[in-house]
């Protein structure tokens, strides 16, 4: 069983989310909360799976609640809820530790996914914000020095980093490298021991620092 909580500063969304995920029989919402210390305090208590979080709320917001979990050590993964105008929030979640975002607007079915996805431990990364979101960051980046960590990569890991951070899923990478699936699979665990990084997130917001992906080619 999946428990989840739910963090959002607005009462109709949270019943919304609740109703939505509680239709599965895998899914459990254990908590709500108006804010992110209150969403903080929730997880010490209850030890949830995945804690949904509102960026948007008041005593505490869900970027700097996000930053304080992913220090305390727990283990509950954060799903960002966001919406289109948000990006530069979202890219801050990402690097204070957020395992993937959802725009408020998807699906329930893909809420569903979601939840299911970070709570296997695997990150999500809607690949239509993922694009919009490279393109707002490096409109305004200065370009810096290549870290050395990536001499360790190869030429093909490099290639499949730069895929990642386009927004492109495993099987989308595989499909245009002409590989399978399992393979992509391996780079990209081979990408992240070598760079030292947690999960997927990680190495696109790596990517994002260090202006591997062109604008032109993150929205394509």
């Amino acid at each position: 069983m999946i428990r989840a909580v739910v963090a959002d500063d607005q009462a109709v969304v949270r019943g919304g989310l609740r109703l939505i995920l509680e239709t599965q029989d895998d899914i459990e919402v254990v908590g709500e909360a108006a804010d992110g210390a209150a969403a903080l305090e929730l997880v010490r208590e209850l030890d949830p799976d995945v804690v949904l979080m509102d960026i948007r709320m008041p005593e505490m917001d869900g970027i700097e609640a996000t930053r304080r979990l992913a220090l305390s050590g727990s283990s509950a993964r954060v799903l960002v809820l966001t919406t289109y105008g948000l990006d530069e929030y979202v890219y801050e979640a990402l690097k204070a530790g957020a395992a993937g975002f959802l725009i408020k607007t998807d699906s329930p079915e893909r809420l569903v996914e979601a939840v299911r996805v970070v709570a296997g431990g695997e990150s999500l990364l809607a690949p239509e914000v993922t694009r919009r979101l490279i393109d707002r960051f490096l409109a305004g980046a200065r370009p810096g020095a290549a870290p050395p960590e990536l001499e360790e990569l190869t030429s093909r890991e490099l290639e499949v980093l730069k895929l990642v951070a386009s927004g492109l899923s495993n099987a989308e990478i595989a499909e245009t490298l002409f590989v399978s699936d399992g393979t992509v699979k391996t780079h990209v665990s081979s990408i992240l021991s070598k760079l030292g990084l947690r999960d997927r997130v990680q190495a696109v917001v790596f990517a994002y620092e260090c202006s591997l992906v062109e604008p032109g080619h993150a929205s394509a």
